[in-house]
């Protein structure tokens, strides 16, 4: 190896400082929260289709401005449901979400089926 090969000829990026890192971890965390509750409120909004249906005729009007009305109030009661704690069903997929991490686990799954 001759000493000319060596030699930098490009920019060096420098190291990620630790703060860096802690604050890349905050949003991979607020994201995991943020789909965890979103998720929840999903899951609340079909909830609330399938209670909605149990319900009997309230002698409403059934075209499809009313009912389009009706959907949209019944989304956002979700979110708003969702977002201040819900049914608390999104720490245990946050919980999930962190404690899997990068883990791929498929493999072991697959195992133990097979």
């Amino acid at each position: 190896m001759d000493s000319s090969d060596l030699i930098i000829n490009s920019q060096v990026m420098p190291t990620a400082l630790p703060e860096q890192v802690k604050k890349t971890d905050d949003a991979t965390d607020a994201a995991k929260i943020k789909f965890a509750k979103d998720f929840e409120s999903i899951f609340v909004n079909k909830l609330l289709d399938e209670m909605k249906n149990t319900i009997g005729e309230w002698g409403e009007e059934k075209d499809g401005a009313s009912q389009q009305v009706n959907g949209m109030f019944y989304m956002f009661l979700a979110k708003d449901i969702g977002e201040n704690g819900g049914f608390g069903m999104w720490k245990d997929i946050y919980n999930s979400l962190k404690d899997s991490g990068n883990k791929n686990t498929a493999p072991a799954i697959l195992d133990k089926k097979i």
